[in-house]
């Protein structure tokens, strides 16, 4: 069969699986014959798609994971640490994994700045209680990390996220 009717099929296949007009299992088993096994690109787009949506599911996931973590259980600081490293590390690794090929990674840029402030924060309160320049500074740290991130990215929410959480800082320092 000559490839422009094998297109045309093709895309009458896609239009049909996409509009339920035939059950996925026939638009399955005709896409594979009339495209002799191989996948079409809008199937395997929309599977990646897939995998992006739960694994941006899985670092919203870990915000709230984290902060139970730190705030409602009982484990020593270094196991917590360890974890929230892991996490952080988890969230790095797929911005810089998936940045030039995808366009979705604010939600792990989004978790692992949220992690590594409770992080932080939850590890400075429980070394050292009593002091809270450490605990400033500490904060500080994070605004610059942010306002550095959010400039190098050109990602405004960060920017201003930085510079709000530097702002407020210096308020609650001075009141």
């Amino acid at each position: 069969m000559e490839e422009n009717r094998k297109k045309i099929i093709i895309n009458e296949l896609l239009h049909w699986k996409k509009s339920r007009m035939l059950p996925d299992q026939y638009c399955d088993y005709l896409l594979a014959l009339y495209t002799e096994g191989s996948q079409p690109k809008e199937i395997k787009k929309r599977k990646n798609t897939v995998v992006l949506y739960l694994a941006n599911l899985i670092f919203l996931l870990m915000i709230p994971i984290s902060a139970l973590l730190i705030y409602f259980t009982e484990l020593s600081i270094t196991l917590q640490t360890v974890i929230l490293i892991l996490f952080i590390s988890a969230c790095i690794f797929f911005i810089f994994y998936f940045s030039r090929k995808v366009k979705m990674i604010h939600i792990p840029i989004i978790s692992a700045a949220l992690i590594l402030l409770m992080g932080s924060v939850g590890f400075v309160s429980e070394i050292y209680p009593d002091n809270e320049r450490i605990l400033y500074v500490s904060l500080v740290i994070n605004c610059v990390l942010w306002l550095y991130a959010g400039l190098k990215w050109k990602f405004l929410y960060l920017w201003i996220s930085g510079a709000l959480g530097f702002f407020l800082i210096v308020i609650s320092i001075f009141i």
